[in-house]
């Protein structure tokens, strides 16, 4: 799959069924079957979030046997966890400029 057609991971985070998805597997890896009894949608429709969650690069998969275990995939939340960072980082820096000079002109 070319770098174009991979599913923007914000994009993916917009559905409720899939952020709820990637906070069960946070807790631990899971499977399909595991995933679908606690979700209010059939099995195929978590296979389906879970193949655009991978395609957003924040989940992978393997095989067990006949199984498939799916687990969040650490470089694409670390990619996301630093994007939000730099993107806060910035915002914090801003605002504690702003009130270092609201406390400057107010004493």
């Amino acid at each position: 799959m070319s770098a174009e057609a991979k599913t923007d991971p914000f994009a993916a985070l917009g559905d409720e069924h899939r952020r709820t998805i990637l906070q069960m597997l946070a807790e631990r890896q899971r499977q399909v079957g595991e995933l679908a009894e606690s979700l209010p949608i059939s099995r195929p429709a978590v296979s389906r979030h879970l193949r655009l969650l991978k395609e957003a690069g924040l989940v992978v998969d393997r095989a067990e046997g006949t199984k498939r275990i799916y687990s969040l995939d650490d470089r694409g939340v670390q990619a996301m966890r630093d994007y939000m960072e730099q993107i806060w980082g910035s915002a914090t820096t801003r605002f504690r400029i702003a009130a270092e000079n609201v406390d400057e002109k107010h004493t």
